[in-house]
């Protein structure tokens, strides 16, 4: 009978592929590097192919079997360790570690309420996030280092599924001394011919560019930033406007130069804003907890920006 792979031989391959090297590895899991070596060999016997290339040079690297298998081990690790935590009172009580992702933009606007309310609530879940673009995001969830990640709902690559849990339209931003500042709401056409400042994260550039398309505008791209306090800055300064869809509560930068947020006339394509997951996988019990707690609670959030 063959020899069935265990929760610690999966747990060891993780933590390789994680830390790069098995003496990193071991160092992690606070076991010599022979017992992490040993683990590895006994897997790659198990389940019949090589899962690491090993070389003093470049340390780890994982073979085509082991990218596949890596997701598919720190989903089972989830399982295991919910079942180990979360099940202690016939499972109805989430308990463990959760990391959700969520998209650079929108996360200090979601998350630190997120981190406090829903903990407050499931006191024994221990809820992490991390923070990236829609690829990194995506990516993260297909790899198992989230199990949910908040992102807005386009470009949604093979293998994720979503929810909507709102939609959100673009406001102009301008210096609080430019001649359009004056209106309570701007046309996109009374743009042109002023220089933007663009937000140049993923949707972010395209979508703009394509809301400012809809009213036969082309842009006037002055700077491009990855950063979203440096679009304000800039646009504080008097560099150019912008379009932004997040609203700090005070509309100053970081200088404490003022800045106006007006509202378009136009009509406007919502660009939503999704609950993403990994398609196909089971939601572990926190996951699925926070997934209705993110249904009820965070349009709320966002109609309060």
């Amino acid at each position: 009978m063959t020899e069935r792979i265990s929760l610690r031989q999966l747990h060891y391959f993780v933590s390789c592929a994680e830390a790069g090297t098995m003496t990193g590895a071991a160092r992690q899991l606070y076991v010599s590097q022979g017992a992490v070596s040993v683990a590895i060999a006994q897997l790659e016997t198990r389940i019949g192919v090589q899962l690491m290339l090993r070389s003093k040079a470049t340390g780890l690297t994982l073979t085509e079997a082991g990218r596949l298998l890596l997701p598919e081990a720190r989903a089972l690790l989830a399982r295991a360790d919910e079942l180990q935590t979360g099940m202690r009172d016939l499972g109805q009580t989430p308990a463990g570690r959760l990391v959700i992702g969520c998209f650079t933009t929108i996360a200090p606007f979601l998350i630190p309420r997120l981190l406090e309310e829903f903990q407050a609530l499931h006191p024994r879940v221990t809820l992490d996030f991390v923070e990236g673009s829609l690829t990194d995001l995506q990516g993260m969830l297909r790899e198992g280092r989230c199990e949910l990640a908040v992102l807005y709902g386009v470009d949604i690559q093979p293998g994720i599924d979503f929810d909507t849990l709102y939609e959100t339209r673009p406001h102009v931003l301008l210096p609080s001394g430019h001649p359009l500042a004056d209106k309570e709401k701007i046309g996109l056409s009374d743009l042109v011919g002023h220089d933007m400042i663009a937000l140049d994260v993923p949707p972010s550039l395209s979508y703009f560019s394509d809301v400012l398309a809809s009213a036969g505008v082309t842009p006037a791209i002055r700077h491009r930033t990855e950063s979203f306090e440096m679009v304000r800055s800039l646009v504080a300064r008097g560099v150019g406007y912008s379009l932004l869809i997040q609203r700090p509560k005070l509309d100053v930068s970081y200088e404490g130069r003022g800045l106006a947020v007006r509202g378009i006339t136009d009509t406007v394509r919502p660009l939503p804003v999704v609950l993403a997951r990994p398609a196909g996988v089971r939601l572990t019990r926190r996951a699925a907890a926070l997934t209705a707690f993110c249904h009820a609670n965070i349009a709320a959030y966002a109609e309060a920006i």
